[in-house]
Order: C-alpha cells, then structure tokens, then sequence
C-alpha cells in the first residue's frame, strides 16, 4: 500500500491545531491567571507549588511549533506546486528516470486536498501539456503523460503516428537516439509537432503500433468524451497511455509538469547528479 501524503498532512493539520486551539480557549487562561497570582505573591489556594504548576505542556508547545510549518506544507502541496520524482522511462526523452521535476497545482483549477473536488475554475489542460494525473486503474498511484487529445478530439494510431481529428500529427525525424550514458538504444528519436508546439518522442522501428495489449485504437479512431482527455507518453513503444486504457476523466488531473528541479542517475559514472538538466522547463 502506498503512503497517502496528502491525508496524512491534512490529519497532522487538524491534530496539532485542534491541540493549540482547545488549549488557548480552555487552559492557557487558567495557567496565565495562574502565573499572575505567583508573580505578584498571592496566596490564593490554586497556586501551584512551583513554576511547573503553570508551565506550558510539552504537547502543546510542540503542537504550537507544528501546526504552522505543516499548515504551509499542505497549501503550497495542495493549491500551489508539488514535487514527484519520474519513476519509469515512459516519457523519455522529455524525461528520464530519477528526474525530480514541480507540478503547478492550480493550472487545471484548485481542488479540495484528499476529496480531489475543485472549488474553483482557473484553466483547462491543452494539447501537448504534460500533465500528472491519479492513474484510473488505480487511483492510489500518479501517472505522467502528454495530452494528445481533449473533449471532442478524434484520436487515431497508425504506423507509429498520431492522427487528430482526421490529420497526421507532423514529426521531424532526428536519427538514432543515444542514452545519458553515451550508448546507443536502437531507438529513433523525432519531433512531433501538436498544434503550435513541439516536442520529442522516441520509436522503436522494431515493434508493432501497440506496446503489450494495448488495442484502445486499435480497431479505429476513438472520440474523446466530454470532461476527458486522452494521453500518451513521449516514449511511444514503451509507454502504458491511454492506448492500453482509455481517457483520463477530468477528475483525476493533480497538475501540469513545468520544470525538472534535481535529477539523480545512480548508475552515472562519478558524480550521480546530473546538473545539466537541474532548471530545465518541461515542453
């Protein structure tokens, strides 16, 4: 079972500013009056033995420390950006394993953290944008891919080209593709042009259309239903995108991928941080 963040950040919330909240309305005034009473020498029967008697509690001070620190996490997590690290190679060459890249959270609308319900209308995801979203089959898990196609959009897939409402999406073929490590893949890299936009993608001349038992497109083009949006990952021959399941419903977006902040490859020889990619805008 993953580890879900987002509800554990919302819980760590509610605890540590339910703790604060009951102790400043129901018991710090009575250790303050306390105090007050020992400061000035009063010898009324409810004042302590020792200064302990009116002392903050352990629980409520680290409660207090807390409750800020996390509250900014869980919005700026929810409604601003937040970070995911690429895990698989679906979407080279745009991104590699172990690239750490920033999400905006709020470009698709802002969304109730843990209930995933937008509240407020900003923006809708437009062809060619990356975007991160909780995986239909499973919604514990995030998946990143490209937009290909939004409501309304004829999809079709044929000789490993995208054809979108009837046309072939244009792609600029760029040669064999060769690794970070220097070493050749077999794979053929080109850029794809999707509307005004460009991107690369990689093929592999040696497979069929449809990776494993992909067949969405299979027997023809397919409609985008409204309130969905179908995807596919840069790395076409090696990608589970919506050819093997279908849309993404618009319920299910978490944000669209802008940048890379850090990217780690343990198997780089010396040094495992690879700087030229730290900055990089996602297209």
């Amino acid at each position: 079972m993953s580890f879900d963040f987002p509800t554990f950040l919302v819980a760590a919330t509610a605890l540590t500013g339910g703790i604060w909240l009951i102790d400043a309305l129901f018991f710090a005034p009575k250790r303050r009056r306390i105090a007050t009473a020992a400061a000035s020498g009063a010898s009324d029967e409810t004042a302590p033995a020792s200064a302990g008697g009116y002392k903050e509690p352990v629980l409520v001070e680290y409660a207090r420390s807390f409750f800020p620190v996390i509250l900014i996490v869980l919005l700026l997590r929810s409604f601003v950006v937040e970070p995911f690290r690429i895990p698989s190679g679906s979407m080279m060459p745009t991104l590699l394993v172990g690239d750490f890249i920033l999400v905006n959270k709020f470009a698709y609308g802002l969304r109730w953290p843990v209930l995933n319900s937008k509240f407020v209308e900003l923006g809708e995801p437009e062809r060619g944008d990356v975007i991160v979203f909780r995986f239909p089959q499973d919604e514990s898990v995030d998946y990143i891919k490209r937009v290909i196609g939004v409501p309304g959009d004829q999809v079709y897939y044929r000789d490993k080209t995208v054809y979108l409402n009837g046309e072939p999406l244009g792609q600029i073929p760029l040669g064999n593709y060769v690794g970070e490590n220097g070493r050749p893949t077999g794979l053929l890299e080109a850029i794809e042009k999707i509307d005004d936009r460009e991107h690369e993608i990689l093929i592999n001349p040696r497979t069929g259309d449809f990776p494993r038992a992909c067949r969405v497109l299979a027997d023809g083009p397919v409609t985008v239903p409204e309130e969905s949006y179908f995807v596919m990952g840069d790395n076409r021959d090696n990608s589970n995108d919506g050819r093997c399941w279908g849309f993404v419903p618009e319920e299910n977006l978490v944000g669209k991928a802008f940048a890379i902040w850090m990217s780690w490859d343990g198997g780089r020889d010396g040094f495992p941080v690879n700087l030229g990619r730290i900055g990089d805008v996602i297209h």
